[in-house]
């Protein structure tokens, strides 16, 4: 199917979801600077122990970023445990040069007002929760990875005037998020001396089922998906839709290659299949695009929707 005199979607990279060395993290945003990605968000958003980039070292990288043309998103963390990751929240929040993507309740107290994302920390499955952000000052919102098309079909229809939609679109999902770090006691070490046991999995600490497969992933404090969401067969859908931004979520391996193919395919839609093959050798584990379908998430669904 061609597709011609369109605006395609926007392509987004998310924040860095693993703990990384300082090295690795300014290496990936250099070669990331130089792919066709529109979007890019940046900043801690799991555990508030990850500070080898404190505040004014994210806040330089997208100072730098920006110079290469390149939209920069701030986003905060998903779950607030103390008091100073309310000061650093409270910090992004006040910044006047950067859009904040916004993965905690909290956020919107230190924005009076200013416009913002809402990312996949904020549960949005209504209209109502729509209308009620964009009076805050929502400008784009991202759907939770649990709910369908046909969901995320009725949302962009009901939402309100300038307020943009997102679709994560590629990467393991994040599921879920806890008080616990599930990596440290897997190692059998309390929270609160965890020893950074996260350095040592830049793609998340695999668990597997009794029957050896591929069943979670251990991301200190949150839960992902094993299995790599994929839509990119999806794609015709999304752009009938005329939805707004697609986002690839970041990993240690094949990052670029992931956005030349969706960057591609967003072009060349009569060739997603070939496509799609080759997308699913970066993935040795396997895809999953239940939810997608209003199926079980794990599964991957071959029907085109």
């Amino acid at each position: 199917m061609a597709i011609a005199h369109f605006h395609y979607p926007k392509l987004a990279m998310g924040p860095i979801l693993y703990y990384w060395s300082q090295d690795t993290i300014f290496k990936f945003y250099d070669q990331l600077a130089q792919t066709p990605i529109d979007i890019i968000y940046l900043g801690e958003t799991v555990c508030s122990k990850r500070k080898l980039l404190r505040t004014t070292d994210w806040l330089a990288l997208a100072n730098e970023l920006k110079s290469s043309g390149k939209t920069i998103v701030l986003s905060t963390m998903a779950l607030l445990e103390a008091d100073s990751e309310l000061q650093t929240l409270k910090r992004l929040c006040e910044n006047n040069d950067f859009t904040v993507e916004v993965n905690d309740m909290a956020a919107l107290q230190f924005l009076a007002g200013k416009p913002f994302i809402a990312g996949l920390g904020i549960n949005i499955y209504n209209n109502r929760t729509l209308t009620y952000l964009s009076q805050l000052g929502l400008q784009r919102w991202i759907l939770p990875v649990e709910l369908s098309h046909n969901t995320l079909e009725m949302l962009h229809q009901a939402r309100p005037a300038g307020v943009e939609t997102e679709v994560f679109v590629y990467g393991r999902l994040p599921l879920a998020y806890s008080a616990r770090c599930f990596t440290a006691r897997a190692h059998n070490l309390p929270k609160d001396d965890c020893q950074y046991r996260c350095l040592d999995y830049p793609d998340g600490l695999l668990l597997s089922s009794q029957e050896k497969q591929p069943f979670l992933v251990l991301n200190g404090i949150q839960t992902q998906s094993a299995h790599y969401c994929n839509l990119l067969t999806a794609l015709p859908t999304l752009i009938d839709m005329k939805i707004d931004v697609l986002r690839i979520s970041p990993h240690s391996q094949h990052s670029e290659q992931v956005i030349d193919i969706f960057y591609q395919s967003l072009r060349q839609p009569n060739h997603i299949e070939s496509y799609e093959q080759k997308l699913r050798r970066l993935t040795p584990l396997g895809n999953c695009n239940g939810y997608w379908y209003g199926k079980e998430g794990m599964i991957n669904y071959t029907t085109r929707i």
